[in-house]
């Protein structure tokens, strides 16, 4: 079991059928759940799922609601983002996160890979979110 970090092959076609929107006054609600080591995540991954999600004190299984970075672009690169999400005073172990589209009877955006399990102890645990740009925005289309 592995996760890969990838956009979601899924989401690269459900952005041709306008599944997907982005904007910030009407737009589709997006979360993030984190998942521990076990969980099998990548580029193939569809839709959210409770298996191998993480479990502990301050985190409740969806994970948290994110805010939009209303979409734009620079140059030919056209780019959203998401403002940082923390779970507070939470107790968890976390290996990676499932951006997905719980609008869209939750299909999945992206996969995040942290590199190694990432651990809270009573603290924040929060994820930090590139600079919304053409060169480092979370979803960036070229």
């Amino acid at each position: 079991m592995a996760i890969s970090q990838a956009m979601c092959t899924s989401f690269k076609v459900e952005l041709m059928t306008a599944t997907h929107n982005f904007t910030t006054s009407s737009g589709n609600t997006f979360k993030i759940a984190l998942y521990t080591s076990s969980a099998t995540l990548d580029a193939a991954t569809t839709a959210y799922t409770t298996s191998n999600e993480v479990v502990g004190t301050g985190y409740t299984a969806g994970g948290n609601t994110l805010t939009n970075v209303t979409p734009t672009s620079s140059g030919t690169t056209a780019f959203t983002d998401f403002a940082d999400t923390t779970w507070s005073t939470a107790t968890i172990t976390a290996r990676g996160a499932l951006i997905y589209n719980s609008s869209a009877s939750n299909k999945s955006v992206c996969v995040l890979d942290f590199g190694s399990d990432k651990t809270s102890t009573a603290g924040n645990f929060t994820i930090v979110f590139p600079t919304a740009d053409a060169s480092n925005a979370i979803i960036r289309i070229a």
